[in-house]
Order: structure tokens, then C-alpha cells, then sequence
């Protein structure tokens, strides 16, 4: 049962009452005299109210097409906390926002209610204030939720549909060059550069990436089989780009957070691009996708793998990608000298990068300045 209730009245409520986010609220308490108060004042903050007078009637009602739920906690038959287990034990309306509205301040009811996953308390008799700025709070956070999540619903949709028209062109051109070695090679460089090609300043890289990889992996005496697969796989590193938006990977400055979270998921992107295929280099080419971005501390990512968890191929393009993009010019900032850059991986020995990996990378300088300046100016038109 509900105490009574008594706002200022939702009618002579200010014009900056109403709210920023005009949604849809259910509330649900057995008390009409309770429902009433509460769908004046919601009705005058510029909101659609839906009433329940029970919990049945509530959970009937609290569907998609409801923003926020206002729920008494002493009801008949099914009260506040045995609504809000039903309620969050459905996976669609589990981040549903709840304000419990109670007349009661016993702190083991609250935290009884946090432990149900209730959002919020408001008591009775309610301040029509307080109401508009707890009921404005959680509209708030359930806007930037849902934009979060059609943001991660379009790029997923963008990532599928031009996964199934690389897929698409892979599969004609593989079929046209009945499957021979030639056939993955071309279409493998079909496939880099249609990321690359968005990013045209830094098209030269992919060839870098390639004789730098080449020349450590010879370096660390890995087998001949093994140092051409990684210099034809490592170009493939940052397929995942093509995932990316063109706002995020083409802006000019620094990203922000919510950019940069966006940004790190090429590594995975790369890696279900590439995924699904037995083809040798292609698997090749999935790993270091993956896993270039890991770092030998384990701070990186997307897998925050350590040391020797993360695959030598991985460790080599790492050294590679970072000594590539540090003394190029990008969008936000000139090439660094090459010798400030040498104090960079000599730093990251151990932490950014595999020691035995650095170590090469200083017994063949002579041969990585060789590909560095027989790339260095090469473009694609």
C-alpha cells in the first residue's frame, strides 16, 4: 500500500521543468490516488505515462517501448523486489532503468532493492523537484546507453556487409584463378589495400610492413617457408581498418575515448575478416591481425596478452608497425628522425616489445634503413 503523496503540482510546474529526454514511463504502484499524483507531475516534465496497478500488470507492460519504470515497493501479490527479479531475469529488459518510489527508509530495504538491481529511490511524499532530476538522470544514462548501442549496431551491420562483399570478391577471384597460389596472393593485396586505399598517405606502408618483417624474421633464424609467409601475411595487419568509420579513422587530430574504443576493435574486425578460411597465409594473416597491437608487458590489446602468449608473428609486426608509423607523416603530426625513434624501441625493450625482437632489429638496422628508403616515396593513385 502507498502513504500519500503530495507534490507541487505537476500543473504550474516551470517551462525548464520539461524534460531534455520526453519518454515513455510506466509507473506501476496498487494506490490510484498514488498512480495519479505521479502521472501529473511526469505528464507536466513533457513524458507518456502508462499506469499498472499491480506487478502483473506492470511486467505486462514494461516492454521496449518503455524508457523508465516508477515502482512501489508494497504492493499485493507481487511486490517491488519480486517484480524487479522477473524483471531483470529477462536479458531484453535487464538495463530497463527503475526508480523505486517508497515511504520507507529502512537501509536493509535499500539495499535490498540495489541488490535487485533497482537504479534508483525516491520517497513519500515526493519533492516534484527531486522527481524531474532522479527521473532526468536515468533518462539521461539510458540515452547515451542506446546510442551506444545503435552506434555498435551500425558498425557491426557496416562491418558484415563489406566482410560479405570482401567475401564475395575473394571467393570469384579464387574461383577464377582455380585456386591457385597466385590467385590468394593477388587477392590478399586486393584486400589490403581496399583498407589501405582509405588512408592513401600511408599506402607505401604495407610494403614496408612487409620488407620490415621479412628482414627480423630472417633475422631471428626462423626457416625460409616461415619468413615468406609472414612478409606476404604481414601486409594484412590492419585490414581491419576497412571496419572503421571514415570519421573516426580519417580525423585529423587525436581520437577521444569513445573514438579510440572504436578504433582498437580493428585488431578483432581484422581477424573475422580474415577468419574462416584454410587457406596458409590467410591464417597467417589472421594472427597478426589479432595480435599486433599486444604488447610484452600485456598491456595491450584487444587480449592484453604477455610475453611469449602472443605469437612471434605478432611480436615482429609489432616492432615493424610502430617503427613504420613513428617516422611517417600522418594526419595529426610529422615523421619523427629515425634516431629518436631508435631511443623509442631501445625503451620498449621488455615492455612494448619482445627483447630477442629489438635486439634483431639493431643487428639489421643497415637493412631495415634499406627498405625504409626504397619505399619511402612510392604511391598509389
Amino acid at each position: 500500500m502507498s502513504p500519500e503523496i503530495s507534490p507541487t503540482s505537476g500543473a504550474g510546474a516551470p517551462a525548464d521543468f520539461r524534460s531534455h529526454f520526453p519518454s515513455r514511463v510506466l509507473v506501476v504502484d496498487d494506490a490510484p490516488e498514488a498512480r495519479r499524483a505521479l502521472r501529473r507531475s511526469l505528464e507536466a516534465f513533457g513524458h507518456e505515462v502508462v499506469e499498472a496497478q499491480d506487478g502483473h500488470e506492470g511486467l505486462a507492460l514494461a516492454g521496449r517501448n518503455v524508457d523508465l519504470i516508477l515502482l512501489d515497493v508494497e504492493m499485493p501479490g507481487l511486490d517491488g523486489f519480486a517484480f524487479m527479479e522477473r524483471l531483470r531475469a529477462d536479458p531484453e529488459r535487464f538495463n530497463l532503468p527503475v526508480i523505486m518510489v517508497t515511504g520507507h527508509d529502512h537501509r536493509e530495504q535499500r539495499l535490498q532493492a540495489v541488490a535487485s538491481g533497482v537504479n534508483d529511490f525516491i520517497g513519500k511524499p515526493f519533492d516534484l523537484l527531486e522527481l524531474r532530476m532522479r527521473s532526468e538522470a536515468q533518462l539521461r544514462l539510458k540515452a547515451s546507453r542506446d546510442a551506444v548501442e545503435r552506434q555498435r549496431d551500425d558498425l557491426e551491420q557496416e562491418v558484415l556487409r563489406r566482410t560479405a562483399a570482401l567475401r564475395r570478391a575473394f571467393e570469384d577471384l579464387e574461383a577464377a584463378h582455380r585456386r591457385e597460389r597466385e590467385a590468394h596472393l593477388s587477392t590478399l593485396r586486393a584486400l589490403v589495400l581496399a583498407a589501405e586505399y582509405r588512408d592513401w598517405d600511408t599506402a607505401a606502408h604495407i610494403e614496408r610492413i612487409s620488407g620490415y618483417c621479412e628482414v627480423l624474421a630472417r633475422g631471428l633464424g626462423l626457416a625460409r617457408a616461415d619468413v615468406e609467409r609472414i612478409r606476404l601475411a604481414s601486409p594484412q595487419h590492419d585490414v581491419g581498418k576497412i571496419g572503421i568509420p571514415d570519421s573516426i579513422l580519417l580525423k585529423p587530430g587525436p581520437l577521444d575515448s569513445d573514438e579510440w574504443a572504436i578504433m582498437r576493435q580493428h585488431p578483432e574486425i581484422g581477424a573475422r575478416i580474415l577468419g574462416g578460411n584454410d587457406a596458409d597465409l590467410l591464417r597467417a594473416g589472421r594472427l597478426i591481425a589479432l595480435t599486433h597491437h599486444e604488447k610484452w608487458d600485456g598491456s595491450g590489446y584487444p587480449r592484453g596478452l604477455a610475453g611469449e602468449e602472443i605469437p612471434l608473428e605478432g611480436r615482429i609486426c609489432a616492432v615493424a608497425d610502430v617503427f613504420d608509423a613513428l617516422t611517417t607523416d600522418r594526419r595529426y603530426r610529422k615523421a619523427l628522425p629515425n634516431e629518436e625513434v631508435y631511443g623509442i624501441v631501445r625503451r620498449e625493450r621488455g615492455v612494448h616489445f619482445d627483447p630477442a625482437v629489438v635486439d634483431v632489429f639493431f643487428h639489421e638496422l643497415e637493412r631495415i634503413e634499406d627498405v625504409q628508403r626504397t619505399y619511402a616515396e612510392r604511391r598509389w593513385q
